[in-house]
């Protein structure tokens, strides 16, 4: 391989893509504007859900429970209802999401410790959202629960009989459970990895188009050299995304950094070779601007983000579908992302995940490069 014509073709793309605005657009802007996107929009946290009441009791004890509910950050309260059909009204029309019903005589048989049963209304067309508020709900309920029998027993002057079972929590690498903390690392895979294919999607698929190929052709550029200079500007461009992404965690979403800076941007370079290389058999195989940009979106953008492990974890799949997500090369820089961000985490850990995109990278490059002829096809 000749280092001249390598940087002769990689001096002709970079003029290329600063003379070509949308390529700078695509490389650098989309990705930014992609990252603050689904930075700020895309959150699984559920807090201030809507909430309605119908409290027909109008006493103290449930009072005190409705301001459980509506001290609670997981709750908002919106209105007090006082009937059935203005509490089905808010919930049909989308005012709110759970209803509170307290009976008649809630209070009288909170006091003589009886069961004092409350409804609870949920609208579970997400049934995600749902299932947390009614968990929730519950955990409110049983708070509320512990401090009347509290109070009951200091009445009678009774003990509180010792809990038989008591769970004490610790969460580890994202105490406050912010869904934001893993789904920056986990935007910068998916980020990356669509833009990568498409931009050296295009690469010889434009030059086959333009009809500049027959003259690439007529040089001593030979084919695996006319790769590697095509893909070097791209490179750099996704080198320095990657660069933004970070500072971007780091300053605007307040994503912690527990590992080592370095091996993220070695793991980053690793997978945008694969991704590139990936986007250059598609340009190659294609020979359509066309037909590889849409290729590559649907062979990137839609595994990247459903089978990566970034939305939806890959345990809880159906088993064929976990066998598929093995050849998805973003699951293991997700993997790789989340590991350096969250639990600061070295290859000691994650060099399974580090092997797999190196080969990864060194099969679709070596697929390019037997793909490539150097010469006209009619």
């Amino acid at each position: 391989m000749s280092p001249r014509r390598v940087s002769a073709v990689a001096r002709k793309e970079f003029l290329h893509v600063f003379r070509d605005p949308h390529s700078l657009a695509m490389g650098i802007a989309i990705p930014m504007f992609l990252l603050l996107l689904f930075g700020y929009a895309l959150t699984l946290d559920v807090d201030n859900v809507p909430l309605v009441v119908w409290d027909q009791d109008q006493t103290p004890a449930s009072r005190e429970l409705v301001s459980r509910f509506s001290g609670s950050r997981y709750f908002s309260l919106r209105a007090a209802v006082g009937d059935y059909a203005d509490l089905v009204a808010r919930i049909d029309d989308g005012r709110a999401m759970v209803a509170l019903v307290i009976p008649p005589q809630f209070a009288a048989r909170v006091r003589t410790g009886r069961d004092a049963p409350v409804q609870l209304i949920v609208e579970g067309s997400d049934a995600n959202t749902a299932t947390l508020a009614i968990s929730y709900a519950e955990a409110v309920v049983a708070g509320y629960s512990r401090a009347t029998l509290l109070r009951h027993m200091e009445a009678i002057g009774g003990v509180e009989p010792p809990l038989p079972l008591e769970i004490r929590p610790r969460v580890w690498f994202n105490p406050e459970l912010e869904s934001k903390n893993y789904i920056i690392p986990g935007l910068i895979a998916v980020i990356m990895m669509v833009i990568a294919a498409l931009l050296t999607s295009l690469t010889v698929a434009r030059e086959w188009e333009r009809g500049t190929m027959e003259q690439l052709i007529s040089t001593p550029v030979q084919g695996h050299e006319l790769i590697v200079g095509k893909l070097v500007p791209y490179f750099a461009i996704g080198m320095l995304d990657v660069a933004v992404a970070v500072l971007m965690g780091e300053f605007l979403f307040d994503v912690p950094m527990r590992g080592n800076v370095a091996l993220l941007f070695a793991m980053a370079a690793v997978f945008l070779t694969g991704a590139l290389g990936m986007g250059m058999l598609i340009s190659i195989v294609m020979k359509n601007q066309l037909l590889a940009s849409q290729f590559a979106m649907v062979t990137t953008f839609l595994p990247a983000f459903l089978l990566s492990g970034f939305m939806f974890a890959i345990a809880n799949m159906p088993q064929p579908i976990q066998v598929i997500t093995h050849v998805v090369p973003a699951r293991y820089f997700v993997a790789l992302l989340k590991g350096i961000y969250l639990k600061g985490v070295g290859l000691e850990i994650l060099a399974g995940e580090a092997t797999l995109l190196a080969i990864f990278g060194m099969i679709v490059l070596l697929l390019a490069n037997v793909k490539f002829k150097k010469k006209l096809v009619y």
